[in-house]
């Protein structure tokens, strides 16, 4: 090939880029159960889930929350091991799968929702590594641009999440022993500062609006705002055993110690005499110094790199061919990540982001566990890879049965929340009501398959040619 003929930088970045996404159809994983463990323990050691322990005491009592924390991470984490071991048996990412239940074309919709739900995380992660290293740069030369520093820490990001997603990935699990380390060195100053009976005696703020249902509620939330992407790290299982003992033991251990470090953080707080102003990375930090504004910087740049590329893939994976490319899909969704990152607001309604993510989310992940494990007995067909046509194109492309529920499932969510509250929250109730209003209706319609299909990993599947040529 001549100078003169030669592609374009751009078109062969772009050229790169693609092959290198992961994505375009099922994936055939090769990991064992540390490695996928590691994965999803460095995956959830980041700021967030610590600032959002910060959320529940003195609102409840310290071993509440403590708690709270652990049961709802074991109830959340049941609903991302599900949908990640779907990824494992199929190779498929989480919002491909959801054409097997919502249809070819009405997957859109759970699409454009994770869309909207990872580009709030990667706001609010961005504006939490701009507040403490604005915090640092203020208490060491004066000069302060919290908007400035969330900015330049989303441009990091969104370079990392282009350029460098896989060499993120390698070095995560190592970052999350640092960050494991610094963790131990908190918990150790904490509890040699106060005794444990010490956190277990501070008095429950009545008017701080927590109480336990309302903390149980949180937690599962994050573990469903965690499962859009579980299916993504678990189809890189080699083993279905991988996957789910890889999962639930990284997610539970990681969640559970990021939360109830936070929880103990805030603790501290509160029993040195200072003010419980929660979800506030400035505060701790300035209790626990440089070491915790390390943690929350390494853990907001690992993973809001796989956050940013997430979302890009979610777009790119919308249809079964390259049409949508991978680097102007990137810059766009980058450069509105970037924008987003100044508003710095969204930090005082953490809570309500995670409402939304429990109406829109928890309906959908019960219509696909009830339309997979119990309709579909457990096997997709290789139509799922097709364009138009064939099983999973309903009608029209969509699955009205999975959309009603999807839609009566984010209503009861929102009514249970702000309307009428639920002695038992408005997680679990939302996911047992969609995923009995999803099998009613299969039941009724005649859709539940019979027998026991074969279960067939799609990578060895040649799907049917889609009508039309649209594939």
């Amino acid at each position: 090939m001549t100078a003169n003929t030669r592609p374009s930088a751009w078109t062969r970045l772009s050229r790169r880029l693609d092959e290198d996404a992961e994505g375009y159809g099922p994936l055939r994983g090769t990991l064992g159960v540390g490695r996928i463990g590691m994965i999803w323990l460095a995956a959830n050691l980041v700021v967030t889930t610590l600032l959002t322990g910060t959320l529940f005491v003195p609102g409840v009592s310290w071993p509440m929350a403590l708690g709270m924390i652990l049961l709802g991470t074991l109830i959340g984490g049941a609903v991302l091991v599900l949908v990640g071991n779907m990824g494992t048996r199929t190779g498929l990412p989480t919002m491909s799968l959801t054409k097997g239940s919502f249809g070819l074309r009405g997957s859109f919709l759970p699409v454009a929702a994770n869309v909207v739900i990872l580009m709030g995380w990667s706001w609010v992660q961005a504006m939490l590594a701009g507040v403490t290293v604005n915090f640092l740069v203020e208490r060491a030369t004066g000069f302060s641009s919290p908007v400035l520093f969330s900015v330049l820490c989303q441009l990091l990001v969104v370079a990392l999440a282009i350029f460098g997603h896989k060499g993120i990935a390698r070095v995560e699990p190592w970052l999350a022993l640092v960050i494991l380390a610094i963790m131990a060195w908190i918990f150790t100053v904490a509890f040699r500062e106060f005794p444990v009976a010490d956190f277990a005696a501070i008095p429950r703020d009545a008017g701080a609006g927590m109480s336990a249902i309302s903390v149980l509620d949180v937690v599962i939330a994050t573990a469903i705002s965690w499962t859009v992407l579980s299916a993504e790290f678990n189809r890189l299982a080699k083993s279905q055993t991988a996957g789910v003992a890889g999962s639930a033991v990284g997610y539970v251990v990681s969640t559970v110690l990021a939360m109830a470090l936070g929880a103990t953080a805030i603790g501290y707080v509160v029993l040195d005499g200072g003010e419980a102003v929660g979800f506030d990375p400035a505060l701790i930090v300035g209790i626990f110094g440089a070491p915790l504004a390390v943690v929350i910087f390494l853990s907001v740049m690992a993973t809001n790199t796989m956050v940013v590329y997430g979302m890009v893939s979610s777009v790119v994976n919308m249809v079964p061919s390259r049409r949508i490319r991978f680097l102007p899909t990137a810059l766009v969704l980058g450069a509105v990540s970037i924008l987003g990152s100044t508003w710095l607001g969204l930090l005082d309604s953490f809570t309500s982001f995670l409402t939304v993510i429990g109406a829109l989310f928890i309906p959908v992940f019960a219509v696909m566990i009830a339309d997979y494990y119990v309709v579909q007995k457990r096997s997709y067909t290789p139509d799922i890879l097709r364009g138009d046509g064939g099983r999973y194109w309903f009608r029209g492309g969509i699955n009205a049965a999975a959309l009603v529920a999807w839609l009566v499932g984010a209503g009861a969510s929102v009514l249970l929340t702000y309307v009428v509250p639920s002695p038992l929250g408005a997680t679990i109730p939302t996911f047992a009501l969609t995923f009995v209003l999803y099998l009613g209706w299969c039941a009724v319609t005649g859709r539940m398959v019979s027998g026991r299909p074969k279960s067939l990993h799609l990578s060895e599947a040649v799907p049917a040619p889609a009508a039309g040529g649209a594939g």
